[in-house]
């Protein structure tokens, strides 16, 4: 049976999961919902139906799922929305712009019995699911230390879009939050953040770089650097070919050092002594094979079968409430210079 997915949102991402729910086995895009000309353009492209508004799609044309891709600022309403449908979805991170609104989510999702899944999709990358499996099978033993780099510059006609210079629509919410969510997926849960931002040089509402200390759970330490007006090629976007639309560098954007080996990514090189362990002697990198299967697609893969009742989602709703609780402490930390404990 072919599952029919209706994407609500036609900006950047939204265009995007249009065009994977086509490449998808056993999936079919079953309208485009957006109140502007670009919303009905996607549609015409894909030969679906355009709809303004939610409300007015789920009464005209029922879909199996619904995609959710709007701006950061709706994402609990049209939530809510669909869960008050019955309808499965899957909800553009972050899940919110904060932890009430959240929340809000995960109790009407668990009350109603609707699955909700979030669109962290870098965890469906087939990299990511190597790298796991290496790390959970002792390769570089325990965890030390960690480091990620976020950089990358987004052009000035960005933010001619008005929501985008606006709290909550920074790279600390658009951009950081997918690092977070890897981070703890591979490396655990984090007990505690000490960040500092700054919006020196646009001078927006929103900030424009951040640099955050991590202490997880497990006594790991990490530094974590975001900044969306830095022209380099250590970011995600630049370095994991997810997406042809940025260039690929070839270089690493995470480092994970343990005390047996430690893991670069996203070329998943995997440096170890082959002998005894010490900087005196020789080290040597082993490059892990992955498949290049686009995440975007498997993504929709995935909720397919959500949508079917034979999975529960790989980003379920609580990953989702879990990230946005680590980005919270980051703002608050930010704003108030002092540690913040997640408890």
């Amino acid at each position: 049976m072919t599952v029919r997915i209706a994407v609500v949102g036609a900006g950047l991402i939204g265009a995007r999961h249009a065009e994977a729910i086509a490449a998808a086995p056993d999936a079919a895009l079953a309208s485009v919902t957006d109140p502007s000309e670009v919303g009905q353009k996607v549609a015409t492209a894909q030969g679906v139906r355009h709809f303004t508004t939610l409300a007015k799609m789920l009464a005209e044309d029922r879909p199996d799922g619904v995609i959710l891709a709007t701006p950061n600022q709706a994402h609990v309403e049209g939530a809510l929305d669909c869960i008050a449908a019955g309808m499965p979805v899957l909800v553009e991170k972050p899940l919110a712009t904060d932890l009430d609104g959240a929340g809000r989510i995960v109790a009407a999702a668990s009350a109603a019995g609707v699955s909700v899944a979030v669109g962290h999709h870098r965890r469906h990358n087939p990299l990511i699911a190597r790298a796991k499996a290496e790390i959970a099978a002792g390769r570089i033993g325990r965890i030390i230390a960690v480091q990620g780099t976020t950089w990358f510059l987004k052009p000035e006609e960005y933010f001619d879009v008005e929501w985008r210079r606006k709290p909550g629509a920074g790279p600390v919410y658009l951009n950081l939050i997918h690092d977070i969510d890897l981070l703890r997926h591979l490396c655990g849960e984090i007990a505690s953040v000490h960040a500092m931002e700054s919006n020196a040089v646009r001078g927006n509402e929103v900030e424009e770089t951040a640099v955050i200390l991590v202490r997880f759970e497990s006594g790991a330490l990490g530094t974590v650097s975001v900044s969306d007006t830095v022209v380099a090629p250590w970011s995600w976007e630049l370095t994991a070919r997810e997406n042809a639309a940025y260039p690929a560098t070839g270089e690493n954007c995470y480092w994970i050092g343990g005390t047996e080996g430690s893991l670069a990514l996203p070329n998943l090189s995997l440096w170890s002594n082959p002998g005894k362990r010490s900087w005196w002697e020789p080290i040597s990198a082993t490059r892990l094979p992955f498949g290049l299967d686009d995440p975007l697609v498997r993504q929709v893969r995935q909720f397919v079968a959500v949508i079917r009742g034979e999975e529960a989602p790989l980003v379920p709703v609580e990953e989702g409430m879990r990230n946005l609780r680590v980005i919270e402490a980051v703002k608050r930390s930010a704003a108030s210079g002092a540690t913040v404990e997640l408890g």
